[in-house]
């Protein structure tokens, strides 16, 4: 046997041999990005090697990374993530880079080389390769991506996946009801083993007869009960379950004049003022042949119900206040200016755009109305009805400021959530229409919502201590309404959300007879979204509580006003027509303009003042009572541009170390370390006179401390940390990025306004 020579290789190659081990060793492998799934989320479709554009003026610090759709949300997962900044609030639900499907807007794909635009809807097709995505963000934000690297089919695909699946077809594919399902069956366990009533939720729901009935012990309403009439909405299917109706109206009488308001909707109590004046919100009356007859009834009852039997004013809201579209296309016109447009508040013209978009004039509007009734209920000790055609807009809005500005609990935390939750959530508020969160129809739109978060911070810009709350609260619970994970904006009436969580119950195996707050809870627990270090945000170091004390010319007084005076118009020979809702509420402001014209600096007596005139002028001499009546001053310069809101994606607006945050940091460093003193001062005390324990150095633990900036110590910098911006908690970078070509505005490449105002315009251009 021989060996056989072993032949020569025909081809040699030149490369060096690949060395697996050592290349190991020297460069770790790619690193694999992977979305943060919730229960029940899926990736539907993604691509790599995109560039997320975070400035305008240059690509210098973009990032690159892998750009996800899921059943929930759009994520971008950068290849090498820049630390995470101090000033940016954590969300546990999304992370620094996600954005809901239902807070998109619009989604707009751009093809640069082709000159072409394209804003995408469901089931739509797209003829070119995108080299850019642009999502516009019903929190104001503008998300832009680039596709320079990424596969053009797989960029196309991506593209195609967002804007079909931020078009649900139906409400129950909105993931919130996936992800519930899951989350209850997952924390069975938990609940079983330490379970607290409904959840932990402290905010009243208004789904039962006891929250009504500690809401008429509260407010002192003996002449008022909770009706059930409307149990398995029989009567009404956007009224709740249980009403507040006037003692004196039998059971079956509502029953009958049911059917001659719109959509049966009964008369609704809201609110009863201690003189026994009583808020009331009321639908239209559909058969003209019956109103006067049943309005007089409605009427009596209401009359009969106060300790006086005073007059009721009726405010047709319908016709005192902009309508629904009008507050819709003024809010489009705003957000142009502020977020699309090229920012230059230093220009004039960019304030008297603001000016001439008309929202701050429809918020001025609306708080003015709102004053009006106050005078009636408070100066006139007259109850008050607030008609609407269908009770479900305007009325929300009307009603809850003017509970907010006549009685304090409402602007503690718990009190403003069951405000919400009472007149807007439960009264049959059309959040899924007007949210437009299925993408359905435009015309139904209208930021209502925002409108009354925007009024509650007018009030609190000018009155600080009178709010447990932040603006930072307000602006996150608007926020939320684009979180499809909670029962609270979802819906447009009680009977609608339980419906659908009947059939999500059934479909999710969840028991029979399960309280609804447990398997989709409302949007007040917020522990779901928050840590507790970042709820601490939502809490207003300047608060004063009840029973506070201020300081006045260096001596300490309670807060205490005199009894208020009755300001009747009956004194000056008012005629009996203009009482009992025939001509409602026209007395209460009888001269164009009184109520902007009296609130000036001198609040000086004028001669023959009306009563509202003296009743406010009265009001506005002396020292306000933070825990009292409040009446915000609605002279335009008194009105301002919510700059958290419309300003805090805006880069040219940030400004570093100053706004409102940098008192906010002191103030909330100041109150956290009187209230560690306090703690000390307590242990010194000790349980009995023999013992005197040392005090912590610390006070109390860090997680029931209330204030997010901790008491500074000796070796802290006496300027503000660098992080700090007054777009705290929230920042920019990255979160708006106007697209420019050849130093054309956005505004002017996608012709205006018409990309927030109109999808049917763009997706119809040629393409």
């Amino acid at each position: 046997m021989f060996s056989v020579k072993p032949m020569k290789p025909t081809f040699k190659c030149y490369l060096p041999p690949v060395q697996t081990n050592v290349k190991e060793t020297i460069e770790p492998p790619i690193k694999k990005l992977e979305p943060k799934l919730l229960p029940g989320e899926i990736v539907v479709n993604e691509v790599n090697f995109v560039r997320k554009c975070i400035s305008t003026e240059s690509s210098q610090d973009d990032l690159w990374g892998k750009l996800i759709c899921t059943n929930f949300k759009v994520s971008f997962i950068p290849q090498d993530a820049p630390p995470k900044q101090k000033s940016q609030l954590s969300h546990l639900l999304l992370g620094e880079h996600d954005i809901p499907l239902t807070c998109l807007e619009q989604v707009v794909t751009v093809n640069d080389t082709k000159g072409k635009k394209k804003v995408l809807g469901s089931n739509q097709k797209l003829k070119f390769n995108p080299t850019e995505l642009i999502l516009y963000c019903k929190d104001l934000r503008i998300i832009r991506f680039c596709f320079d690297e990424a596969g053009p089919e797989s960029a196309k695909k991506v593209c195609l996946a967002i804007a079909h699946y931020s078009h649900p077809a139906d409400l129950h594919l909105l993931f919130g009801f996936e992800y519930q399902g899951r989350r209850y069956h997952e924390s069975k366990e938990e609940r079983v083993n330490g379970s607290t009533p409904r959840g932990g939720i402290q905010t009243p729901i208004f789904d039962r007869p006891s929250d009504w009935d500690r809401e008429i012990k509260r407010t002192g309403a003996s002449e008022w009960r909770v009706c059930s009439i409307n149990e398995n909405y029989t009567i009404s299917p956007s009224l709740p379950e249980y009403t507040v109706v006037p003692v004196s109206l039998a059971d079956q009488d509502l029953k009958r004049h049911s059917l001659f308001f719109t959509d049966n909707r009964i008369p609704l109590w809201c609110w009863n003022h201690p003189n026994g004046s009583a808020l009331v919100r009321m639908a239209s009356i559909c058969d003209p042949a019956q109103q006067k007859k049943i309005e007089q009834k409605v009427f009596n009852a209401i009359t009969k119900s106060h300790p006086q039997r005073s007059d009721v004013f009726r405010y047709d809201l319908d016709k005192c206040l902009p309508n629904i579209q009008d507050i819709q296309s003024a809010f489009v016109k705003a957000r142009q200016i502020c977020v699309i447009d090229p920012f230059e508040e230093s220009e004039e013209r960019w304030l008297s755009s603001i000016e001439n978009s008309r929202w701050l004039e429809h918020v001025r509007a609306v708080l003015k109305q709102s004053a009006e009734i106050v005078y009636c209920l408070d100066g006139k000790n007259a109850s008050v009805i607030l008609q609407e055609e269908e009770d479900r807009d305007l009325s929300c809005v009307v009603s809850s400021l003017v509970q907010l500005m006549l009685d304090a609990h409402y602007r503690s935390l718990i009190g403003f959530q069951s405000l919400v939750q009472k007149e807007w959530v439960m009264a049959g508020h059309r959040f899924l229409d007007r949210c437009n969160h299925l993408k359905r129809n435009d015309k139904e739109e209208s930021p209502l919502f925002m409108l009354f978060l925007d009024c509650v911070w007018q009030i609190m810009n000018q009155y600080p201590a009178a709010f447990e709350f932040t603006e930072a609260y307000l602006t996150v619970l608007s926020d939320s309404m684009w979180i499809p994970l909670f029962s609270t904006f979802l819906f447009n009436s009680p009977k609608q959300r339980a419906q659908h969580l009947m059939d999500f119950a059934k479909n999710k195996a969840i028991p029979q007879g399960e309280d609804q707050v447990l398997y989709f809870p409302p949007v007040w627990d917020w522990s779901q979204q928050f840590s507790t270090k970042n709820q601490t945000l939502f809490n207003n170091p300047m608060y004063i509580g009840k029973g506070a004390a201020c300081v006045q010319n260096g001596e300490v007084k309670t807060f205490r006003r005199t009894k208020q005076k009755t300001y009747s118009s009956t004194l000056r020979g008012t005629p009996a027509s203009l009482r009992n809702g025939l001509k409602g509420g026209e007395d209460a402001l009888p001269r164009r303009g009184s109520l902007v014209s009296e609130l000036k600096p001198d609040f000086s007596p004028v001669k023959d003042e009306s009563p509202s005139e003296r009743f406010f002028r009265d009001w506005f001499s002396q020292p306000a009572d933070q825990q009292g009546l409040l009446i915000p001053l609605l002279m335009p310069s008194h009105v301002a541009l919510w700059k958290l809101f419309f300003l805090r994606w805006v880069p040219e607006a940030c400004i570093p170390k100053g706004g409102p945050i940098t008192a906010y940091h002191k103030l909330s460093q100041l109150v956290d370390e009187i209230e560690i003193l306090q703690s000390q001062l307590r242990q010194y005390k000790g349980p009995s006179p023999g013992t005197t324990p040392l005090p912590s150095p610390s006070g109390p633990p860090l997680d029931q401390r209330r204030m997010y900036f901790k008491a500074s110590s000796p070796n802290d910098s006496p300027t503000p940390p660098d992080f700090l911006t007054s777009s705290f908690p929230f920042t920019p970078m990255g979160n708006l990025c106007r697209r420019t070509v050849h130093g054309t505005p956005i505004s002017k490449f996608l012709n205006g306004a018409r990309i927030w105002l109109s999808t049917e315009t763009l997706a119809n251009d040629t393409v």
